[in-house]
Formats: C-alpha cells, structure tokens, sequence
C-alpha cells in the first residue's frame, strides 16, 4: 500500500496507522499501539488486584515473546512504584539447543533492562533433565511433564529470591487454549490455576498474569515494535502437546469471528469463580501442598524415573 493512502491511527488522528484490531475496529500508528497495550496490562492489574506499591515481583522469563513482553511492561509500569521490585527469574529444563538460545536472550534483556535474574535448574530440582525424562518409556506426552515441573521450579525460585508475587507471561490466547482444553479433557477447572489474580494457597507464591487479556498476535507486534531479540529454535516436544490443536481452532474461530477468544475467556472466569480452591494437606515425600496424597509433581518425577 502506498504510505500516502495509508488509514490513519484511530487514537491520535495524526500517524499512518500499522496495526488493525478486528474485534474493536481500531486503527493504531505504533506509538498508539504499544501505548494501548501497556495500558490494558495496567486496566489488568487493577481489576484483578494482581500487585502492590512495595511488592518483589518475580517475572518468569522464558525468553520469548511473551514473556519478554511481560518484563518490559512490567518494568514500564514499575517506574511509578519507587518501592516494587522486579527480579526476573528463570527455568533451565535442560532442554538442548533450545533453552541454551532462550536462556541466552533473556539474559541480554535483563542486562539492558538492568534486572536482576536467577536461573533455576531441573536437574538440581527433580534430579533429571527433560532431554532425560522425555527420552524414557512414559505414558504421558513430554509437555504434560515439563508443564508441571515449570510450575514448581517457578515457584521454588520466586520463594528463593523473596518475592511475594510471581508474574508468568500467559496471554489471551492461552487462556482460552486452557478453557478449551479443561473442556476436551473432561476436566474440572480448577479456580486456583485459571483466575488471572492469584490465589493464596500454602506455601505458593501468589502468582498473577498480567497479559491475559492481551491477545498472542499485539504481544507478537509489540516485540516486533520493540526489536526483540527472539528464539529461532523451536522446543523439540511441542508437537506432542494437546494445545495445539486448541490453538488452531481457536485460531480459525477468531478469524472468522473476532472477540472468540475473549469470550472463550470469560467463560473461563465463570466457571472458576464457581470453584473452590481445596487444599487437603501437605505432600508426604516434597511438603508441598496437595489436594490429596502425593502432588503431581513427585507422581510425574517418580513415573519419570521407573
């Protein structure tokens, strides 16, 4: 298109637009763009009560997009509360090839940033490395282990850097895959893993995401935008993964209809708010919290290990 006959920004009336929102009409210049964004993670926030002025806040940055969306924001809004903290922390699954390149980038975006981060390790945690568990006879696809074990070894380095909120980088999109997926599986949906503001629940971090209302496509153009350094590599299990096939549906649902995925999301936190989070005690072999029995990730590390 010629830039001449370029629309303009809907906003500010006075730039070539670059970004169209189907759901909502608008026409946005770049600079409109990154505002608005920004300002929907703050909306976010505040309708959930995710953070405080003075709280340590642990970013899990996995070195993509999305979750170098959250801590550039993040470190955004954070210059107007003198006395929070960001300390980004990250997991090293031992994944060959493709953790080594991501932990790589999140590096270099913590030393432009200036924020501290700590790397935490499954080997030093569980004991393996999820090149070593995934190369075992299991039953369950690798992503269904590496899911649950990112999710303790996140918390186990928000508990070790003090914070008192941890922020994961889950968006629009994945949101919805989850209610699609609780669906498919014939699974409750547990309120405690999909309300965006956290729950308290034990010895948990509260952990809160702060872009789940922001669609994967404007994370995807904000670090275009910014010039993010990204992955090249692709995680060598994804294939396995149920999602998926969630996303490409909610994919062609949301081309052919704008605003599914965001009403796919509202059901979700329907449906959550019915739930109630139950915690019968503690794990016996970890002393995490469990809603019975052993917790699930010493039931996948001891089925990893048969």
């Amino acid at each position: 298109m010629n830039p001449s006959l370029a629309p303009v920004c809907t906003r500010c009336k006075s730039a070539d637009s670059v970004y169209h929102r189907p759901y909502s009409g608008e026409r946005l210049c770049g600079r409109c763009f990154s505002e608005t964004l920004v300002e929907r993670v703050k909306r976010t926030i505040n309708r959930f009560n995710m953070l405080e002025h003075d709280n340590r806040v642990a970013v899990g940055v996995s070195g993509g997009k999305d979750s170098l969306t959250l801590l550039t924001v993040l470190h955004e809004v954070e210059a107007e509360w003198p006395n929070s903290e960001l300390v980004a922390v990250c997991v090293d699954e031992g994944i060959r090839g493709y953790r080594d390149e991501a932990l790589g980038i999140a590096e270099r975006s913590c030393r432009e940033l200036g924020v501290e981060m700590r790397v935490v390790g499954f080997r030093d945690l569980f004991g393996e490395t999820m090149d070593e568990i995934a190369s075992r006879d299991r039953e369950l696809g690798a992503c269904s282990y590496c899911g649950v074990l990112r999710r303790r070894a996140l918390n186990e380095a928000a508990r070790a850097v003090g914070a008192d909120r941890l922020a994961t980088g889950h968006n629009l999109d994945d949101m919805a895959q989850t209610v699609m997926l609780n669906l498919l599986r014939g699974d409750t949906i547990r309120a405690e893993g999909f309300e965006p503001g956290g729950r308290g629940l034990g010895s948990y971090v509260k952990r809160v995401k702060p872009l789940c209302e922001v669609p994967e496509r404007e994370t995807t153009f904000y670090a275009y935008l910014r010039g993010f350094e990204l992955q090249s590599v692709r995680c060598p299990y994804a294939g396995e993964a149920m999602r998926g096939d969630a996303r490409r549906f909610l994919n062609q649902m949301e081309y052919r209809r704008p605003g599914t995925k965001f009403i796919v999301y509202q059901t979700g936190l329907k449906l959550a708010s019915k739930g109630e989070v139950e915690v019968a005690g503690l794990c016996p072999l970890c002393g995490s919290p469990t809603s019975g029995g052993v917790c699930r990730v010493c039931e996948l590390v001891g089925r990893a290990k048969i």
